[in-house]
Parts: C-alpha cells; sequence; structure tokens
C-alpha cells in the first residue's frame, strides 16, 4: 500500500494493481478487500473509463481475459478454452460499444469485464479463478481509435450483420456448454440497439443479466428508497424525471415503475405516468413518431420541452435522475428550478467516469442546499455554510451486481429476473443505517461492502427458491449465512 500511496496519478496506481494482479491474485484481492473505499475509484470507476482509452498503452504482463473476434466464428468455444478454466461461475462480456459515458472503444473495453469482475470477486466473494472476462472484438467506429498505432483489435468498422448475432449466439452456447447451463453471464457496455433485444432474447433461455439496464437500476431504486427515510411519503407520491433515455435510464424508469405498481397494486400502464424522460431532443411525448421501442412506454401526452430545464418546470419532478453523460447538464438554474419546486429534491448525477458528471455534489449543493444527492463517481463530502457536513452518496453497481450474481450462484439459478432486482434494491436500501441517512447519503458505506453483498446475495437467492428457479437444494435454513459462507477469501 505504501507503494502504491506513491504514484500521484489514478491512472499509474490502475497499472501498478495491475501488474500486482498479475504477479499475485491473492495479494491483489486482499488489497482489494481491505482497502475497498481507497482501491474501488482505481480499480472501477471513474479511473477504469481511463485505462480503456489508453488500454494498448498499458502492456499488461499476464493475460487479462479472451478477446473473441469474428474470425472465431465456429471456433468460439476452442477460444474460450484457451483461458485455461476449469470451472466457471461468472463470464462478463462486452462489445466495447458503449464504454461508460466514453462511447466506442471496440476492443479496449475489456478493462470493464476485467474490474467488474475483480469487483465480483472483492465485494461478493466470487473465486477469482472461477470468473471470466470475454470481449467481443467487432470493429470499432471510433475511427481515431481504430487508426491508433496502440488499438489492440480488429481495424475494421463495428460489424452489425448477422455474423454478429451469430458470434452473441455461439459465445452463450460455448459458455453453457463449458461451464454448465447455470453459469451467470453478464452483459456489459453494449449499445442501446444491441443491449435491450439481446437481453430480451437471452433472459429466459440462460441464468443473465445487463448490469447497465438492470444492475443500475436496482441501486438506483435502492438509493431512492432509502431517500424517502430523509424525505418522507412514499414512492408512489414521487414524480421521476430522468436526464437520458438509454439503457440505464429506462432500465431504472422500468424497475421503478414496477416498485410503483407493487406498492400501489395499479397497472404498470398507470404507475409509468409518474415517470418523464429527456433525451437528445427534448422531453419524450406521444407526438414525437420517431421513438425507439424502450422510450414509447413513457411518452407522455403533454406539450414538448426542448431543454432540460423546461422540462423541470413542465413536470415539476420531486426526483431528477442523471444518466445521460452530458457533463454540466444539472446547471445552477436546473439545480435551483429543483429546489423551488421541492423542500427537498432527490438529484442523483449519475453519468461515469467523473468528467461525465451531470453536476458535482458542491455545485448540488451550493444551488440546491437541501437536496439529496447521489452520484455515479464518488466525491468528497460538503460542509455547508452552518458548518454541518453533507455526505454524497456513490450509487455504484457494485452494491448490487456482485451480490446478485452471488445469489444466482448460492442458488444455482437458472435465470435472473427483474424480481430478483426488486429484491436486490430492498436489500440494499434496508442496508444504510441512520446515521448515514442523517448525514444525506442513501447508500452504506464501501467498507460494508461484503455485508451487503451478503444480504442483496440472500434476498436474490431467497427469490430464486420462491420462484423455483433454484437447483441447488436443499434451500439452506439461514441464507445469508450461507452467502457470507460461500465467499472467497485471499488466503483460504
Amino acid at each position: 500500500m505504501a507503494a502504491l500511496r506513491r504514484h500521484a496519478h489514478a491512472i499509474d496506481k490502475y497499472q501498478f494493481l495491475q501488474h500486482v494482479q498479475d504477479s499475485d491474485e491473492t495479494l491483489y484481492q486482499a488489497i482489494l478487500l481491505e482497502h475497498t473505499a481507497e482501491v474501488m475509484p482505481i480499480v472501477y470507476t471513474p479511473t477504469v473509463g481511463e485505462a480503456c482509452q489508453r488500454w494498448g498503452e498499458l502492456h499488461h504482463a499476464g493475460p487479462r481475459g479472451v478477446y473473441v473476434t469474428l474470425d472465431d466464428l465456429g471456433g468460439v468455444r476452442a477460444a474460450l478454452e484457451n483461458a485455461a478454466r476449469d470451472a466457471v461461475d461468472v463470464v462478463v462480456v462486452t462489445d466495447g460499444e458503449r464504454i461508460l459515458g466514453l462511447g466506442d472503444l471496440g476492443a479496449h473495453g475489456m478493462g470493464i469485464p476485467v474490474g467488474k469482475l475483480a469487483l465480483y470477486s472483492c465485494c461478493a466473494g466470487i473465486d477469482p479463478a472461477r470468473c471470466l472476462p470475454v470481449a467481443l472484438d467487432v470493429g470499432t467506429d471510433n475511427e481515431e481509435l481504430r487508426e491508433s498505432p496502440s488499438y489492440v483489435g480488429a481495424r475494421r468498422p463495428r460489424d452489425r450483420s448477422a455474423n454478429y448475432d451469430a458470434l452473441v449466439r455461439e459465445l452463450v452456447d460455448a459458455a453453457k456448454e463449458l461451464y454448465g447451463a447455470n453459469v451467470l453471464i453478464q452483459f456489459e457496455d453494449f449499445g442501446n440497439a444491441n443491449a435491450f433485444r439481446l437481453l430480451e432474447e437471452y433472459r429466459s433461455e440462460c441464468c443473465c443479466f445487463n448490469d447497465d439496464i438492470q444492475g443500475t437500476a436496482a441501486v438506483v431504486l435502492a438509493g431512492l428508497l432509502s431517500s424517502l427515510r430523509i424525505t418522507g411519503g412514499t414512492l408512489a407520491d414521487q414524480t421521476f424525471l430522468f436526464f437520458g433515455a438509454g439503457e440505464a435510464g429506462v432500465g431504472i424508469a422500468n424497475l421503478v415503475s414496477e416498485a410503483v405498481a407493487r406498492e400501489t397494486g395499479e397497472a404498470l400502464d398507470d404507475a409509468r405516468k409518474r415517470v418523464f424522460l429527456v433525451d437528445s431532443q427534448g422531453l419524450v411525448t406521444s407526438a414525437r413518431g420517431d421513438l425507439a421501442v424502450h422510450k414509447a412506454p413513457y411518452a407522455r401526452d403533454v406539450g414538448g420541452a426542448a431543454t432540460l430545464l423546461d422540462a423541470v418546470e413542465l413536470a415539476k419532478p420531486t426526483a431528477l435522475i442523471g444518466v445521460a453523460a452530458v457533463p454540466g447538464a444539472f446547471d445552477a438554474a436546473v439545480l435551483e428550478a429543483m429546489q423551488r419546486l421541492n423542500d427537498q429534491p432527490v438529484i442523483f448525477a449519475l453519468s461515469n467516469p467523473t468528467s461525465k458528471a451531470e453536476c458535482t455534489a458542491a455545485e448540488c449543493y451550493a444551488a440546491a442546499p437541501r437536496a439529496v444527492f447521489a452520484s455515479g463517481s464518488p466525491f468528497d463530502a460538503v460542509t455547508m455554510p452552518d458548518g454541518s457536513v453533507r455526505v454524497p452518496g456513490q450509487g455504484n453497481n457494485a452494491y448490487c451486481f456482485p451480490g446478485i450474481g452471488l445469489g444466482a450462484v448460492l442458488a444455482g439459478a437458472t435465470r435472473v429476473t427483474d424480481e430478483d432486482m426488486y429484491a436486490a434494491a430492498t436489500a440494499l436500501a434496508a442496508s444504510v443505517a441512520d446515521d448515514r441517512l442523517a448525514q444525506g447519503c442513501v447508500y452504506p458505506p464501501l467498507a460494508d461492502i461484503r455485508d451487503v453483498s451478503a444480504r442483496v446475495a440472500a434476498a436474490v437467492a431467497a427469490n430464486a427458491y420462491d420462484a423455483g428457479t433454484a437447483t441447488k437444494l436443499p434451500r439452506p435454513a439461514d441464507l445469508v449465512a450461507a452467502a457470507r459462507a460461500a465467499m472467497w477469501r485471499p488466503g483460504g
């Protein structure tokens, strides 16, 4: 740790830790487990974004993941076998098209599965020897990157033909054949066009989920449920405005709407009326004829709003959630409007990395001093003019996806469902202590992440047993204890 701390820049710390991982996985995981809050922003967001941008320059000493190209069609199983894994519990796969808020990084997106699986091990104790990162190298439309001498991937435009679908199909089938029908496959950072349709295609035939759509939704729903313990009221009392209508925005909107429907007993379409979406063309309304399928359920029969501020004034939301990767979008005018409309507005600036954040914690509290704030990237505590200290919560997906994975593995689940995401969200929200809420923080400390993951895993496993998708019988009497006992620990 002394050697790590001598590095001044986060990217240098990232590279140092990668060399540790290459030489001694046990030591690497011990560092993550014992210093989680310090190193998680280095191993994953926000630093992993820069690592992906510079992936070809970092020259990792050891092999990190399996690259599968279109040239491997017909031989994907052989490509996976090259990883020399006797058993795999979790596969995280990306095609690199939408890396955080940075766009198409092609094969350099491998940093995301590598980082996600490091957190599976750190946060939920999935044995790192049973984790497999995969990058589908299908080209990139980022011409500057494609022509860079340091680019490691295929130097061709992104393939959008039937070969792409055939490659994904072969990957899923090969993973199931090699590692068992219950192997967990996590789709990560796919572009909108592929993310939604691949999830719909595979969720009914294998144990899979999309963390950008579903995992983010679970974390954000948990934060919203926690915020109600500060602001009062119920979920059904709120009006939600999403700035961003892609995977994250629609995924969160879907789970929030389902949670409201559970709370009220009303139809899902009625629950959705509490949700407004803003995309690059303004407020999503029924008057627009160009809506993507995933946006259509949220088209509102109201007048248009060209800007975010106009949408705030029209919708009068109690909660504003940013997932569009437009830095500074929550400017003083927007934040002041939220404060004027609400005694305690809920403002979540969730875009990653930090350079893409809609606003910082300090900017939020300056313009909306009574706001309940959370962010995607970590921000320092803010001292208010009255001397009180506000601790911004980080809506980090690590609060949910590792526990969801552990729960699926613990139960031998054949599927991951939306009900699992709701169970994960409620378990996470219940893990937030009153003293955290008193500081304005809607998430537990990262130092407690293994306890949080055990509770999330237990909730997901319980849902699998109740739904009949579990295959590991008999059901443990104490699922939290079983989750803790199942966790891999560095050094045994």
